[in-house]
């Protein structure tokens, strides 16, 4: 077995030891998994550079990742499954979504072991097993970061491997330089600090046309104390980077860690999850039968990529995962097993990765290329059951409408059998702000930076809708229940359409700002061997047409009719979107705020509602009373649950929030 040790370093107590129903109570095991990988194996064919990575006497790979295993204290309460967290950017999110914790998902602190938020308990009260592996080896030395310790590949000369490398730089301030990485990751130093093949280019869209900068305005370099010091990890540019401008950057580097063994790592922490003995430092041999993988974000787009590539099988021929949920992807895959990859990078405008889009055979008229998602799993009939979850902010983003169309967006394209697709409408990318806010910490970024908003961010939390489905994921892996059908925009019922028709409703909306462009997913050339993980052309060279984005129609208040609506929609006291703009502040101000949505409250009276000219019904034309509304809410929520896209727990929690929201827009000073 590839995993060889579990060293555990820290054993403590959840909740003060407090007992979590017929569970009990739960402890924590924090520590490193060890690992010894056979880089010639079959199951490792595709991990790109695995074997120029050094080896032991026994010819094997050795890495190590830190790791944190919540189980019952009392093994025998454990209820047979087993979540694998897949750690976004070092930070557990398994808990933090499902269990409706507080703390939040992103930013370490100086606490090397931070208390584990349990929330509700949502997952230790049905006896679930939870264990949060490192996978990324390109963290900062931050405290509290779950990272993977793995080796750098090496030519047959022995010496570090050199590869181009492509980046977007953004800053929400004016900079003097820039760290070339994304999120304040560990950089690939540049290997030549006066290559003439290095360049720089600006502009001001996602796909819009790059300028060059000159060379000789530019270098590898950073300003200290006033002084230009070179250094192969930075940028200094003459006049400084202009805040919110996109610059991207392709360079030579050197220094090649094997990006890919990061999945092998989570691959081979499932099987000994659920197969390891006590002599691997097992705390629970046994108590897992099931294991499912839920990721979010980045880690939604390392799940598609990890079932792209097929890396469920394990060097024994055992499937690792039995069930998938990955969400807030899109379209999207990542360059999570790529020499010099990038694990944060996260644009469909940077990537090599977005065709195949959908699990099912697709042929993009463009290339002329078939293929599919999940070709690899379903040609050995894996059984392994898949959902892929989106909000609204994807969906803007331009690449979500893919994985359920074709290429063009031009036809629907129905799931596979062993596939579902749910849309969160009016949702954003995060699980929503409350209270309402323009200015967060920007996500999952080490280096501290705060985006501010044109509008009010979303507010609409949709992790209840996540909790049904992972109960429903688990039904239909081990009692063959299908979960509810897909439910997402269409083109054949209207509900899919393109970005730029919305313009005209939200032009009528006082103060609110649409998009006047909606960045498209760009069909890309990074040379002949970028699918065999290793980029030779960089910058990428643009062929053909870009790929037909959709998003969800909405009514006439905005809010969306496509995909799974909460009671926040289906009963609204504001318009909820998935695109938010730049605020000028931070420039780029006709850019879209990735990942951002918007709250777009409706006036409280209807003579507030006809001094601005809002064509939308004051809340009080729309409620006699609170309660009336309150009731409303409560009827949309047991909808959902009869319909199985949430749980009968979670009807009470829809009706406070909705309380809340409701004394907060009908105050006066919150219009």
């Amino acid at each position: 077995m590839p995993v060889t040790q579990f060293e555990v370093r820290l054993r403590r107590l959840l909740a003060g030891g407090a007992a979590f129903s017929d569970a009990g109570p739960y402890e924590e095991l924090k520590g490193r998994l060890h690992y010894a990988v056979d880089p010639h194996h079959p199951a490792n064919a595709r991990v790109t550079d695995l074997g120029l990575a050094p080896r032991n006497e026994a010819g094997l790979v050795e890495c190590s990742a830190d790791a944190s295993l919540l189980l019952p204290a009392d093994r025998a309460r454990a209820s047979g499954r087993g979540l694998l967290d897949v750690v976004n950017r070092g930070n557990t999110v398994s808990v933090p979504n499902f269990n409706h914790a507080t703390r939040p998902v992103f930013g370490p602190g100086s606490d090397p072991d931070p208390a584990v938020d349990t929330g509700d308990g949502f997952l230790m009260r049905r006896g679930w097993i939870v264990l949060s592996c490192g996978w990324q080896a390109d963290l900062p030395e931050l405290p509290g970061l779950l990272r993977l310790h793995g080796p750098e590949a090496f030519g047959a000369d022995g010496r570090s491997l050199r590869g181009r490398v492509y980046s977007q730089l953004q800053s929400p301030a004016s900079s003097t330089h820039l760290l070339l990485s994304d999120r304040g990751h560990l950089p690939y130093p540049a290997a030549d600090l006066d290559e003439r093949d290095a360049l720089l280019t600006v502009q001001d869209q996602p796909d819009g046309e790059p300028e060059p900068v000159e060379r000789a305005r530019w270098r590898f370099a950073r300003v200290e104390a006033g002084r230009v010091v070179r250094d192969p990890c930075y940028v200094q540019l003459d006049g400084g980077f202009e805040k919110g401008r996109l610059y991207r950057i392709a360079y030579t580097a050197q220094g090649a860690p094997v990006m890919g063994l990061g999945m092998v790592a989570l691959r081979d922490a499932v099987v000994w999850l659920k197969r390891g003995a006590a002599a691997q430092g097992h705390p629970a041999p046994g108590a897992v039968r099931w294991a499912y993988g839920y990721g979010r974000s980045q880690t939604g787009r390392l799940l598609r990529t990890w079932l792209h590539d097929d890396l469920n099988v394990d060097e024994a021929g055992r499937e690792a995962l039995d069930g998938v949920l990955a969400n807030v992807a899109g379209g999207m895959r990542g360059e999570f097993n790529q020499r010099f990859g990038q694990h944060s990078k996260d644009r469909p405008q940077m990537l090599a990765h977005l065709f195949p889009f959908t699990d099912v055979p697709q042929t993009d008229a463009a290339s002329g290329r078939t293929d599919a998602l999940h070709a690899r799993l379903d040609s050995r009939g894996s059984g392994v059951k898949v959902m892929y979850t989106n909000t609204s902010a994807e969906y803007h983003r331009g690449d979500a409408s893919l994985i359920h169309t074709d290429p063009d967006g031009a036809r629907d394209v129905t799931p596979g059998p062993r596939t579902r697709v749910y849309h969160f409408a009016g949702t954003e990318h995060g699980l929503g702000y409350w209270p309402p806010v323009d200015t967060v910490a920007a996500a999952a970024d080490a280096t501290g930076a705060m985006e501010r908003s044109r509008h009010l961010r979303g507010v609409v939390e949709y992790a209840r809708l996540l909790r049904a489905l992972l109960i429903r994921l688990d039904r239909w892996v081990t009692e063959g229940v299908e979960p509810p059908p897909s439910r997402h925009p269409r083109l054949d019922d209207g509900t899919a359409v393109a970005p730029e028709s919305l313009a005209p409703l939200f032009a009528r909306i006082p103060g609110a700002r649409y998009p006047a462009h909606s960045p498209r997913p760009q069909r890309l050339d990074f040379g002949p061997e970028a699918g065999a993980g290793r980029v030779e052309q960089a910058p990428p060279k643009v062929v053909g047409l870009p790929f037909g984005s959709r998003v969800s129609a909405v009514d006439a208040d905005g809010n969306e009719r496509g995909g799974i609506v909460l009671p926040e929609l289906a009963v609204p006291l504001a318009t909820h979107t998935g695109w938010n703009l730049r605020h000028p502040d931070i420039g780029g101000a006709e850019q879209l705020l990735v990942f951002a949505g918007s709250t777009l409250p409706f006036a409280h009276t209807r003579a507030e509602r006809e001094a601005s000219g809002d064509p939308r019904l004051s809340i009080a034309e729309r409620y006699r009373s609170r309660d009336e509304y309150l009731g409303r809410v409560r009827a949309a929520a047991e909808r959902l649950v009869s319909e199985g896209y949430l749980l009968a727990e979670d009807v009470a929690r829809s009706v406070a929030m909705a309380a809340r929201g409701w004394d907060h827009w009908t105050r006066e000073g919150t219009r």
